[in-house]
């Protein structure tokens, strides 16, 4: 496995702040890096704009399926690189994160630092996620609430051998990444604030704000994690 960094990012009609993110990206990736992008069958120009940059690094893929755990996992699915990052197509990364966080997976198999969540024109909501959430590793806390927050999150290849393919009726797929980790490996929680996470009335996930799951939903999703948690290797 080379050690390289593949970024995967799930993206979904998201042409109005996909360049913010991209171009926050690509600086940070080596000529053997990639940015693999899994397109969730957008009908605005999102494409247009990802493939007008002409990047060789950009590998743009179509999810046969639908729904952004699957979109996820179609990205993840064609990593090639020791390193992989998840990326949302509406953030804005650090300069430094893929640096910090790479520095962090030399003794750790799955890292994840803190963001500040600010609205859709980048006006601060909080400084930080982790204090917002009361972030800490541990599989008992987590399935009742979430710290892995996929944006935030970077991990070996052998966290990714174990997560995929995706269990059938997981609620999110960062937090089954996160809870693999758990159980398999060693994870890390840094406070470096290596995101920032805008949260807006169409992003797909809900992790960093009021979930969009009522309990129904909630309880048969937790079930589902531990039922595969259990069962799985």
């Amino acid at each position: 496995m080379n050690d390289c960094v593949s970024v995967c990012m799930a993206v979904k009609n998201g042409s109005r702040f996909i360049r913010q993110q991209i171009g926050s990206i690509l600086p940070q990736l080596s000529d053997g890096d990639e940015l693999i992008v899994s397109d969730d069958h957008s009908d605005d120009d999102t494409l247009s704009l990802i493939q007008s940059y002409g990047d060789p690094r950009i590998k743009v893929v179509t999810n046969s399926s639908a729904g952004l755990v699957s979109n996820f996992q179609n990205a993840l699915s064609k990593s090639c690189c020791e390193h992989i990052f998840l990326a949302d197509q509406d953030d804005i990364w650090h300069l430094q994160k893929i640096h910090i966080m790479k520095r962090h997976l030399k003794t750790h198999d799955l890292v994840i630092c803190d963001c500040q969540v600010v609205n859709e024109n980048l006006e601060p909501i909080h400084e930080s996620f982790f204090e917002l959430n009361k972030s800490k590793s541990g599989i008992l806390r987590n399935l009742i609430k979430n710290s892995y927050m996929g944006c935030c999150m970077a991990f070996n290849h052998n966290v990714l051998e174990m997560a995929l393919p995706f269990p059938a009726g997981i609620p999110m797929h960062d937090l089954w990444i996160g809870l693999q980790a758990e159980k398999h490996f060693n994870v890390k929680f840094i406070h470096d604030k290596l995101v920032t996470h805008r949260r807006h009335r169409l992003n797909a996930s809900s992790t960093s704000s009021i979930s969009n799951f009522n309990l129904q939903q909630k309880l048969t999703g937790r079930l589902a994690l531990i039922k595969n948690l259990i069962y799985a290797n």
